[in-house]
């Protein structure tokens, strides 16, 4: 699991923002949010344009050049802080499996090529290497993979050369943490499907829905969600297979649904296809959704055993203990992500109202 984020100069982070998930308190309620000892389903607030949604590009950094998983196009472009005095992003991470730690970092230009990159196990470093002088320190690595070709000139990540090409067993701290990232997965709740990591692509999108006992799962899930009309799916004049609403003159889909409902579609796709997901980023996930409906989601979310869960949010209705706790809920300003328990002198405790607490300014971050 990721046990903390750091990222500065990247897009409107001038300074370093971190998010540290091992920053648990002891509640004694809600804890199907923690796991192993990490914060596992998180909500972020914040006022417009403070950059929730580029945190989660800057979380997600990762992906683009350890996997070969999707990246929607433009969405990083403008990629450096304007007003960064270092012409670099900078990103920092660390992995927790079991009770081994992995420290890693890189700095990217801003045409996106790593310009540094460093790795440490359990705090002995593997290597530290620079891509512009041509130099650095791989004596750890080599000890690990002995018998590599060390030729590093069109490497575009030495992390990634090694595990790609070095036998290393499934359980190795360094394989759990490539999995780690290409199981990763960003999208928003809309119809577009803008997403980051666990596929290449999504083909998929359109006719994963056609199996007859997945179309009646979805069913079943809209009715929850207060939608009671059936689907059908039928084949057109053109020979495409399509979804329709079941009423007198079936209706397509995708055409007449609100947005509301196709973002409902969005996160059943992704809920169905991604299982083994191992850290879900949802951006603005319910934009369209009644205050009902996007409780109901959460603890669908809450569910989801092993994976680790950021949301985005405006919606003040889902600040209760009864939902999640105070160290899962975060406020994100200019210079830092802060969680409630760290926003305030107050000892909360689960009897407090955590909305009215918010709305009143407890929480507001200087």
């Amino acid at each position: 699991m990721l046990r903390s984020f750091e990222v500065s100069g990247f897009k409107n982070f001038k300074n370093t923002i971190k998010l540290d998930f091992s920053d648990v308190r002891d509640y004694k309620f809600n804890d199907n949010c923690i796991s192993d000892g990490l914060i596992g389903k998180l909500i972020v607030y914040g006022k417009n344009a403070m950059g929730k949604t580029n945190f989660g590009l800057a979380l997600f950094d990762i992906v683009s050049h350890l996997s070969s998983n999707n990246v929607t196009p433009n969405l990083y472009d403008y990629y450096l802080s304007t007003n960064s005095p270092d012409n670099f992003a900078a990103f920092h991470y660390v992995f927790q499996f079991g009770d081994t730690q992995i420290d890693y970092s890189y700095r990217k230009n801003d045409k996106q090529a790593l310009l540094w990159e460093k790795l440490l196990l359990d705090d002995k470093m593997l290597f530290e290497y620079d891509y512009i002088k041509k130099a650095g320190d791989t004596s750890g690595i080599e000890e690990l993979a002995p018998t590599l070709n060390w030729v590093f000139q069109d490497t575009d990540s030495i992390l990634k050369y090694v595990v790609n090409n070095t036998v290393l067993g499934d359980s190795h701290p360094l394989r759990l943490m490539m999995r780690f990232v290409v199981n990763m997965l960003w999208f928003r709740s809309l119809d577009e499907n803008r997403f980051i990591g666990y596929k290449s692509k999504s083909d998929d999108y359109l006719d994963f829905i056609f199996e007859p006992s997945v179309l009646k799962e979805f069913e079943i899930f809209l009715r929850k969600s207060g939608i009671e009309d059936s689907l059908i799916v039928k084949e057109d004049n053109d020979g495409v297979k399509r979804l329709y609403f079941n009423t007198d003159t079936p209706l397509p889909f995708f055409k007449v649904a609100s947005n509301g409902t196709k973002a409902l579609y969005t996160f059943f796709y992704w809920y169905k296809t991604a299982k083994d997901v191992s850290l879900m980023f949802i951006d603005e996930f319910d934009s369209f959704y009644h205050f009902e409906l996007a409780e109901s989601i959460v603890m669908v979310l809450e569910k989801m055993a092993g994976t680790q869960v950021i949301l985005t949010s405006h919606n003040t209705n889902l600040l209760s203990n009864r939902i999640m706790r105070p160290d899962c809920y975060f406020i994100l300003t200019k210079d830092r992500l802060t969680s409630f328990a760290n926003a305030t002198g107050r000892e909360l405790r689960e009897g407090h109202n955590l909305e009215k607490l918010y709305m009143s300014g407890e929480f507001d971050v200087q």
